[in-house]
C-alpha cells in the first residue's frame, strides 16, 4: 500500500486500529492488504530470530469474539500460506493460550498471533505477537511494522521462499488443550494441599474438587466463556449464575473489561442474586481478570493486586512484587507489613512491570509477581505471562480450599485496609504541543515539594524514588497522596488521588487546581465536578 504509515498502528507492544466502518470519524485502517503486509513482517522477523526458511516455520493464529476477527484471521493466514508456512488455526482463543501454543509439546509454534484489541470498542481490532520467549516488546513491534512497510523486505522474503512448497492450514484445538492444563493445575494443587493437611483423613485425588461450590463467570461476550464451561463445570462447580458466556463481538451487555464500572456491577449483582461463593470477570481476550467475593464485593484494582500477591506470599516470603505506579499506600502496607513481601511501584503498562520483574530476577532479586491494577497479572512460574485465566485459577484453588473450611475468599483480604476516598481524573491538554505542556504541568507540581498548604493544614512531600510522573504524599490534618503523570499517546494528564480522611480528596483537588491553573493549556475544570 503506497504511502501507508504502518507506524501509526503501533500501541506500545501491540498493534491496534479500526477494522470495521460504522463509527463517525474512524476510518478503517486494518484492511486485508494491511493485514497481509503485517503477516509478512512477522514472518520475516521469525526467519531472522529462528534462522529457519519460511517453509519450515509454524505459526499459530487465534482471535477473540470481535466481528472482524474471522476475516482478519483469514487474510493473515492466506498471506503466510504463499510462503509455505504451516498455520495452526486455533479459531476462537485467548491471548494467553496463544502464547502457550509456543510451549505446549503438541504445538511448538515458532510464533503465535492473537487477533484482538483487548477491551476497545467493537469496531477496533489488532494483533499481539508471541514467541517461546514471551510477548514481543515495543521495539519488536516497531521492527515488524517497518518490515511490513518495506517493499525490499517483502521481496527478500519472497526470494527465500520456494513456490512448490505450499503452506498448510491445520485446525488446532488449542483451547481444549489449554483448558485441560488449567483443570490439571486445580486438581493437582488441591490434591497436594489436602495431602498436606493435618486433618486430611483419607483424602483421595478428586476428579471434581469444586463440587458444592457455586462460581459465577462473567465473560462479557468475549473469549472467556470457556473458563466456566471447560474448566469449572467439568470439575464439579455450579456455574448456573454465570452470564454473557457466548461470544458476541457486538458486546451487547457491557464492555468486557474488569476496570469498567458497569461490568463490575454486573458480576457483583450476579454473585449476590445467585448466592455464589465466588465471581470471576475477564476482559475480551482473557489476559486480565478480577474477582468478586462471596459477599458481592469486587476484588479489583488494588484488591486484585493484594489477592494475587497473597496467593504466593507463603511460598516466596520477602520476594518483590512489581506493580504499576498508581497503587495505593494501603496496598503497600498490606504487601510489606502483612504479607512480608517487598513492593516496587514502577510504571504503567503491563510489559513495563513484567520486564522490570524479569530484570530484578536477573540481578538476583527474587520477584515472582508483576501486576497492574488493571488486572494484568504475570507470575514467574507461568512464564511471566499475563494470564487472566491463570490468576483466576489460583483464586479458585484458594477459594475452594477455604470453602472446605467453611470460609469465604474475603478472608484472604480481611487485613487489607482501604482509603476513605479515591478518584481518578483525566485532565485534557489543549495545547498544540501537548508533550511540552504536560512537562510544564509536571514541573509545576514538583514545586509543591516541602510546602505547607495552610488552608488545610497539610504538608506536601514528593515521593522518591518514583518512576512515572510525580507522586506527592500529605501529612497533617489529613493523610493521602496523588500521582500525576503524562499519557504517552493522548493529550491527557491522568491524576489519581486518595485520602485516608473524608474530605481529603476535595482538598487535594483544590490544591491541584490552584497549581495547574497557572499552566496554559491544561483544562482544570474537571476538578470542580
Amino acid at each position: 500500500m503506497a504511502n501507508y504509515d504502518y507506524g501509526m498502528l503501533q500501541n506500545g507492544s501491540d498493534i491496534r486500529g479500526v477494522a470495521l466502518p460504522g463509527v463517525r470519524g474512524e476510518d478503517v485502517n486494518i484492511t486485508p492488504e494491511v493485514t497481509s503486509r503485517i503477516a509478512k513482517g512477522f514472518l520475516y522477523s521469525l526467519t531472522l530470530s529462528t534462522g529457519k526458511s519460511p517453509a519450515d516455520i509454524r505459526i499459530a493464529l487465534g482471535r477473540d469474539s470481535r466481528l472482524s476477527g474471522s476475516e482478519i484471521l483469514n487474510s493473515f493466514c492466506e498471506a503466510l500460506l504463499l510462503y509455505g508456512v504451516c498455520i495452526l488455526d486455533c479459531g476462537l482463543a485467548s491471548t494467553p493460550a496463544m502464547f502457550m501454543s509456543t510451549v505446549f509439546p503438541d504445538y511448538l509454534a515458532d510464533g503465535a498471533v492473537m487477533i484482538t484489541a483487548s477491551h476497545l470498542p467493537w469496531n477496533r481490532n489488532g494483533f499481539k505477537f508471541f514467541t517461546k520467549n514471551g510477548g514481543l516488546d515495543k521495539g519488536d513491534i516497531t521492527d515488524i511494522l517497518n518490515f511490513a512497510e518495506s517493499a525490499q523486505i517483502i521481496s527478500r522474503l519472497s526470494a527465500a521462499s520456494t513456490p512448490e512448497n505450499e503452506g498448510k492450514r491445520i485446525t488446532a484445538p488449542l483451547m481444549r488443550t489449554y483448558s485441560a492444563n488449567l483443570r490439571k493445575i486445580i486438581i493437582d494443587e488441591m490434591s497436594s494441599a489436602c495431602e498436606a493437611s493435618p486433618r486430611k483423613g483419607n483424602h483421595k485425588t478428586e476428579s471434581k474438587p469444586l463440587s458444592g461450590m457455586k462460581i459465577c463467570v462473567d465473560a462479557g461476550n468475549g473469549a472467556g466463556g470457556f473458563y466456566a464451561n471447560e474448566v469449572l463445570k467439568p470439575l464439579g462447580a455450579d456455574i448456573s449464575a454465570s452470564r454473557y458466556l457466548d461470544p458476541d463481538g457486538r458486546f451487547p451487555n457491557h464492555p468486557p473489561n474488569p476496570e469498567n464500572s458497569e461490568a463490575m456491577q454486573s458480576v457483583c449483582g450476579a454473585v449476590l442474586s445467585g448466592k455464589c461463593d465466588l465471581g470471576l470477570i475477564f476482559d475480551t481476550d482473557v489476559d486480565r481478570s478480577s474477582a468478586v467475593d462471596e459477599n458481592g464485593k469486587e476484588i479489583s484494582r488494588n484488591a486484585i493486586v493484594a489477592m494475587a500477591a497473597a496467593l504466593i506470599a507463603d511460598k516466596y516470603p520477602g520476594s518483590t512484587v512489581v506493580t504499576d505506579s498508581i497503587t495505593s499506600d494501603r496496598l503497600h502496607d498490606y504487601l510489606e507489613e502483612v504479607l512480608n513481601l517487598r513492593h516496587l511501584r514502577y510504571k504503567r503498562g503491563y510489559r513495563n512491570v513484567i520486564n522490570k520483574s524479569i530484570e530484578l530476577n536477573k540481578k538476583g532479586i527474587p520477584s515472582y509477581l508483576a501486576i497492574e491494577t488493571s488486572g494484568h497479572a504475570a507470575y514467574k512460574d507461568n512464564f511471566f505471562l499475563d494470564d487472566g485465566a491463570f490468576l483466576a485459577t489460583r483464586i479458585v484453588i484458594r477459594a475452594a480450599l477455604l470453602f472446605k473450611q467453611g470460609k469465604g475468599i474475603s478472608s484472604v483480604l480481611d487485613r487489607l485496609s482501604e482509603p476513605a476516598e479515591s478518584v481518578e481524573i483525566r485532565l485534557p491538554i489543549n495545547a498544540s504541543d501537548f508533550a511540552a505542556c504536560a512537562q510544564e504541568a509536571i514541573d509545576a507540581v514538583l514545586s509543591l515539594d516541602g510546602i505547607s498548604y495552610s488552608p488545610f493544614g497539610i504538608k506536601c512531600s514528593v515521593v522518591r524514588p518514583n518512576y512515572e510522573g510525580v507522586r506527592i504524599s500529605f501529612c497533617g490534618d489529613f493523610s493521602g497522596w496523588f500521582l500525576i503523570r503524562r499519557s504517552l499517546h493522548d493529550p491527557i494528564l491522568p491524576v489519581n488521588i486518595e485520602s485516608d480522611t473524608p474530605g481529603g480528596v476535595e482538598a487535594i483537588k483544590k490544591l491541584l487546581k490552584e497549581t495547574l491553573s497557572r499552566v496554559s493549556g491544561v483544562d482544570t475544570s474537571l476538578f470542580e465536578r
